[in-house]
């Protein structure tokens, strides 16, 4: 097959190595030329994901994957054309289909008969069917289910660990009609490799849930799902710690039973995902209180983590407290909605002289987002772990001379080395 992937990004460009180690003639389209150069030169544009950097230098080498950033030389002729552009959400949570609108009228321009069109960016229900599909028909002159066929399949990957989750979890299609389903059916069968699961209700591969907009919100549960559960564990956290019981041991015993699935609290809710795909579920059922109200939950945290390290410490008036973590998570270099943002934000507010350390950025990175880098090794009162590196784990004290309070954001350090030094730990009471 000739396949087209839109959007050469931390999912886009797995996506395309994936295809093209199948076999299939794969281009990229990236607006940023420095990506592409990359990719072409068979060198990933960003670290982090496992197994990307072999891969990639392998279909480049064998001419299976080329990348562009033009659609004229990428679109015609293509069998599918799979678009992973990014959606974003302003302040309010109202979606912005900046990305998106232009690179559909892109595609569009450039389409031609015969090629099944599939979105994997997470959307708003009725999207597919109601925004690109008269946007690509008008700006093609082509008709969605004679002419082409439209698709919605959500991407369900953790950055990082792609090529193992597509493997693992199944793939979810909706078409606007049958037909277009059972062409998003047959792409993924051939460009896709599934793990034995027979803990699922049918057989893992790719399941057709009837509709663009069934598969639209598949998306959005799943992930919404995920905030809210984790803001019912930060409310047991933050009960806890007023009660001086360890929500931790009752989480453990809690989930020792299979109707009980409580997640974990912490510091922050960030990355692409979590903290976005509530609110555009949000768009399409503005009553959803519960889904509303653990959103506010969820953001209220770094703040809330704060408070308790202030109350240990007391005024945190001209403190040096460094910030462990600049990335949303550990081990991956992102800080798309980190908890980086709001915790820095509010310690100044509070009067902290604030410092930020990251073992996969440097300084020059973290001063590009106004941090003041932080050196392990030198002199600091508090410290707020924020993201879970694995380089954090085994730290101590002697990593952050003058430490008077170490408030462990994720629950991931080891509290024998913290002999000495007050420990705290959200929902730790």
């Amino acid at each position: 097959m000739k396949i087209t992937v839109v959007a050469l990004g931390k999912i886009g460009l797995p996506l395309a190595v994936q295809f093209a180690s199948k076999g299939h003639t794969v281009t990229g389209v990236d607006i940023n030329q420095q990506v592409v150069d990359l990719v072409n030169a068979g060198t990933e544009p960003f670290p982090g994901e496992a197994d990307l950097d072999v891969k990639l230098k392998q279909v480049v080498a064998d001419g299976h994957l080329t990348a562009t950033t033009d659609y004229a030389q990428a679109v015609p002729g293509s069998d599918a054309v799979v678009i992973v552009v990014p959606l974003f959400v302003d302040g309010n949570g109202v979606p912005d289909f900046g990305w998106m609108d232009s690179a559909t009228r892109d595609l569009a321009a450039n389409l031609t008969p015969g090629t099944t069109v599939i979105y994997e960016t997470t959307l708003p229900v009725g999207t597919t069917r109601n925004r690109w599909k008269p946007m690509i028909e008008e700006g093609s002159g082509l008709a969605e289910g004679k002419d082409f066929w439209l698709v919605f399949s959500p991407e369900r990957v953790l950055t990082g660990r792609v090529f193992a989750d597509l493997r693992k979890y199944p793939k979810l299609v909706g078409g606007l009609d049958a037909a277009g389903a059972e062409k998003a059916r047959e792409f993924y069968g051939a460009v896709l490799d599934f793990d034995e699961r027979p803990d699922l209700p049918q057989s893992n591969g790719v399941w057709d849930l009837g509709s663009a907009e069934a598969a639209e919100l598949a998306k959005l549960a799943e992930t919404t799902y995920r905030d809210v559960n984790i803001a019912l564990a930060n409310q047991f956290a933050r009960f806890a710690d007023q009660n001086g019981i360890d929500v931790h041991a009752v989480i453990n015993a809690s989930n020792s039973q299979p109707y009980s699935h409580i997640h974990r609290p912490g510091i922050a809710v960030g990355g692409h995902c979590i903290p976005i795909y509530p609110q555009l579920y949000l768009s399409n059922d503005p009553a959803a209180t519960v889904v509303r109200t653990a959103r506010a939950a969820n953001a209220d945290m770094p703040k809330y983590a704060v408070s308790l390290l202030a109350d240990t410490l007391g005024d945190l008036t001209g403190k040096r407290v460094v910030v462990l973590g600049a990335a949303y998570r550990g081990g991956v270099k992102e800080t798309a909605f980190s908890g980086v943002f709001p915790t820095v934000e509010e310690l100044r507010a509070r009067g902290a002289a604030v410092l930020v350390h990251d073992p996969m950025y440097d300084d020059s990175e973290l001063e590009a987002y106004g941090f003041t880098p932080y050196h392990l090794g030198e002199p600091v009162d508090a410290a707020v772990l924020q993201a879970d590196h694995a380089e954090y784990r085994t730290i101590g004290p002697a990593d952050l001379p003058g430490v008077q309070v170490f408030l462990d954001g994720r629950n991931v350090t080891d509290p024998a080395r913290w002999e000495g030094v007050t420990r705290r730990v959200i929902g730790v009471g």
